[in-house]
């Protein structure tokens, strides 16, 4: 079994007891703190300067083993650098407030005060505290309201000559710097655990091991997780059962869990990651009916932000500039938002709605943010063993904190945790609330080559109801914080 980062980097460029939808909820925790002063009016003024700022290109040069592209940028390249040099759009983080419409929230000081996001990352990243103050100090940002990196697991020794690590390290910059700029104010506690991607099942205890410590010793409101498995690459569901102990401690607890849908579209990464599975399939721990998957959209914005056209669901498989810009070839290469129905899970309780889209198994994902690589967003790092500077990044891990980021600001809203959101989710779809938006276009069929052969996987289309593809659509945050607080707080 394959565990995987959910990212695509580039620098320089049984099922759930039937009950679950009627349980009653349980007691929640943690009350919102007072808000300190927003700096709203510096922050644009600093995105204002930033638009003016002429980036430097750097040279690139492809290494698609490790999806990473050439240098650094020294600047974080704006969507117009990105679309001259590579052609395709990055975005900034000024921009995705504006696209999911949080400026009406931080103008009334709901910017994730009082909320904690844990964020769950092998190895994490050794210079993960100097880079988010880099990236806050660059985009006007204000620093978290407290930042813990713990390991409960076992202590972590990051090694630079790691690819894997450094892998990992990306995929925490990307983590906590995407989670923060939704919630600027929520608490961030990154959890590293010394684990290799490619350990499979002895890996994932350690990670559950340091959710189920995380839980019990934080008042948690919401678990980011940027990785997963295929489910097939499990030995049987007893295995897979084995591992769910942290997300029955979540509900218990009230807490929130996500989980990225994966970012192969229809199909996945089959053992050890070097080959794709032919047939539709999805990912584990987004399959799990006690955590919300989020899967991927691609963005189209201007430079201030606003909806060019309206978001599409992710799928770059096709794209000749997305496939140079990630592996410098024309493909095809899956890259697209993971989706599908669980062979591990029956359909639970709350997608009762859906099940002429999911049949009787449980459909991914839940719900989608930004992933699309023709839409990176601008990470930065430091760490040792790679050159200091701007790396666009994208993937379904882009998604999930970005989601995560919005949950934190509802459970400010709430005054208390929210729990599995996932029944209040498709509530809101079925009441038509207007803080979901309907993703009404695009697919996540992929093709590929493999073993000489072309080789298509069918998935599923967008439409303008419920989608194994963008699950029940995206958010407009100055609607959606307040309709999911309701629906999930009380």
């Amino acid at each position: 079994m394959h565990l995987k980062r959910k990212t695509v980097c580039v620098a320089g460029t049984g099922a759930l007891v039937a009950a679950l939808g009627g349980l009653t909820s349980l007691s929640a925790h943690g009350a919102a703190a007072a808000a300190p002063a927003t700096p709203v009016v510096q922050r644009a003024a600093v995105m204002a300067q930033r638009a003016a700022v002429t980036v430097q290109r750097a040279a690139v040069t492809v290494h698609p083993d490790i999806r990473h592209v050439g240098r650094a940028e020294r600047q974080p390249p704006t969507t117009a650098d990105c679309e001259v040099a590579f052609a395709v759009a990055c975005y900034e983080p000024a921009q995705l407030e504006q696209a999911y419409n949080l400026w009406p929230l931080y103008r009334q000081g709901v910017e994730g005060q009082g909320s904690t996001i844990v964020i769950v990352d092998p190895w994490g990243s050794p210079t993960i505290r100097q880079d988010l103050s880099s990236f806050d100090k660059t985009f006007g940002l204000p620093a978290p309201s407290s930042f813990k990196i713990i390991q409960p697991a076992g202590a972590v020794h990051f090694d630079p000559a790691s690819s894997d690590e450094l892998l990992w390290a990306r995929e925490t910059s990307l983590d906590v710097e995407y989670a923060h700029i939704i919630a600027p104010y929520a608490n961030i506690v990154l959890v590293e655990t010394p684990l290799s991607e490619t350990e499979g099942t002895t890996g994932f205890p350690q990670i559950v091991q340091a959710e189920k410590y995380v839980i019990s010793h934080y008042p948690v409101d919401v678990i980011s997780q940027s990785f997963g498995a295929t489910e097939e690459t499990f030995p049987g569901r007893d295995s897979v059962e084995a591992l769910r102990g942290a997300y029955f401690d979540a509900y218990r607890s009230h807490v929130t869990v996500l989980a990225a849908s994966g970012d192969s579209g229809a199909a996945d990464v089959g053992p050890g990651g070097s080959s794709y599975y032919l047939s539709p399939v999805t990912d584990w721990p987004a399959s799990d009916p006690l955590v919300t998957a989020v899967g991927g959209t691609q963005l189209h914005l201007n430079a201030s932000g606003n909806h060019a056209s309206p978001d599409t669901a992710w799928n770059d498989t096709d794209s000749m500039a997305a496939n140079q810009f990630i592996y410098g070839d024309n493909g095809p290469h899956p890259m697209a938002s993971g989706g599908g129905t669980s062979e591990l899970f029956g359909r639970p309780d709350y997608q009762h709605d859906v099940a002429d889209e999911v049949g009787d198994g449980r459909g991914v994902p839940d719900i989608s943010m930004s992933a699309a690589c023709n839409g990176a967003v601008d990470v930065y790092m430091s760490v040792p063993g790679l050159r200091p500077g701007w790396y666009p990044t994208c993937g379904t891990s882009e998604a999930t904190p970005l989601f995560a980021g919005i949950v934190a600001l509802a459970a400010q809203w709430a005054h208390q945790r929210l729990g599995l959101i996932n029944p209040a989710l498709y509530r809101m779809y079925e009441y038509n609330l207007p803080g979901i938006v309907n993703v009404t276009s695009g697919n996540n069929t992929v093709s590929f080559f493999q073993d000489g052969t072309l080789q298509t996987v069918q998935g599923s289309s967008a439409w303008d109801r419920y989608s194994t593809v963008t699950g029940v659509g995206t958010v407009n945050g100055a609607l959606f914080v307040p309709e999911l607080a309701r629906f999930a707080g009380f």
